[in-house]
């Protein structure tokens, strides 16, 4: 007899844990849903054309067809999913154009990460064409270890990795190719 009650209390465990783990596997699920957050940005702009004075002079221009804010999450961000045409004017009111398929502008770290068809254009007729290009807002400093091709009125250069000023006064390439006149 004392084997059997120890079986029924066997059988009488193993029901209480299967409904416990029924039990269990349904509230996991309602904890899943209830700290589950869809990822929607906190701003939606479309036809965005946004200037940016200073002392009332026009420092940059940005266009994009659309705008995403995600300063709602805990890495805000801006994406410009549409890519972007941004036009930068230096003290001495020369421009440079930046455009690019897309684009991400990381608030904590001042990072922008254009990807696409990247092209940088100066007044000066400097060109940089790259399918991928950072830009340090804090430092304003521009680099890639894409493929690229520079060009000036100097030549014709291509490479894999570069980095550069905002101005283009400073420029460090890697593994370049191409017929660049020289400064002698």
């Amino acid at each position: 007899m004392m084997c059997n009650k120890g079986n029924n209390g066997f059988w009488v465990i193993a029901v209480l844990a299967v409904v416990c783990f029924w039990g269990c596997e349904s509230n996991f699920k309602e904890v899943q849903k209830s700290n589950y957050s869809e990822f929607i940005p906190g701003g939606d702009a479309d036809a965005v054309n946004l200037k940016y004075t200073d002392s009332g002079l026009i420092k940059v221009i940005l266009l994009s067809p659309k705008m995403l804010d995600y300063s709602n999450v805990n890495f805000p961000f801006t994406e410009f999913p549409k890519g972007i045409d941004l036009t930068v004017y230096d003290a001495k009111a020369k421009t440079t154009r930046i455009t690019a398929n897309y684009a991400v502008s990381y608030g904590m770290t001042n990072i922008i990460d254009l990807q696409g068809k990247v092209r940088i254009q100066s007044q000066d007729g400097q060109l940089l064409e790259t399918e991928q290009l950072f830009y340090d807002q804090k430092n304003e400093w521009f680099f890639t270890e894409k493929r690229f091709k520079f060009t000036d009125l100097k030549g014709v250069s291509n490479g894999q990795g570069i980095d550069f000023s905002k101005d283009f006064k400073i420029i460090n390439s890697q593994r370049i190719t191409g017929e660049v006149e020289s400064a002698e």
